[in-house]
């Protein structure tokens, strides 16, 4: 993964970030790190603790940016998600989302949230 796309990465990060705050989101953490997982946001959404996958991508050339969450990633999620709760003492409802982020060669984006993605 080079710089442009570490780039690219870090500015859907944000534009996900910004998008959960304007609706009502409360931005917890971000980028969490367990072993070799990251989660990229964790956030409540009233009393529900959500981990957030963000993917982003420049072209739909290789599908859509969503499309990107291997089942392994959906594992290590979970795992991660797992040690954050015991780590916080937190054991009431959680979900799991992925927002997808496109963007076009004008720099214009379109953004897909979906949620409760796995259980």
């Amino acid at each position: 993964m080079g710089p442009d796309h570490i780039q690219t990465g870090k500015k859907g990060e944000d534009l996900a970030n910004k998008y959960l705050l304007e609706i009502g989101y409360e931005i917890i953490i971000r980028n969490w790190r367990y072993r070799r997982s990251e989660i990229d946001i964790i956030a409540k959404h009233g009393e529900i603790l959500v981990f957030v996958e963000v993917k982003t991508r420049s072209s739909s050339a290789f599908g859509e940016p969503e499309s990107f969450v291997s089942s392994r990633k959906e594992w290590m999620m979970q795992e991660a998600a797992a040690a954050y709760m015991v780590e916080k003492n937190h054991y009431w409802e959680i979900r799991f989302d992925v927002i997808g982020i496109l963007f076009d060669a004008n720099g214009t984006y379109e953004l897909k949230h979906y949620k409760d993605v796995f259980l």
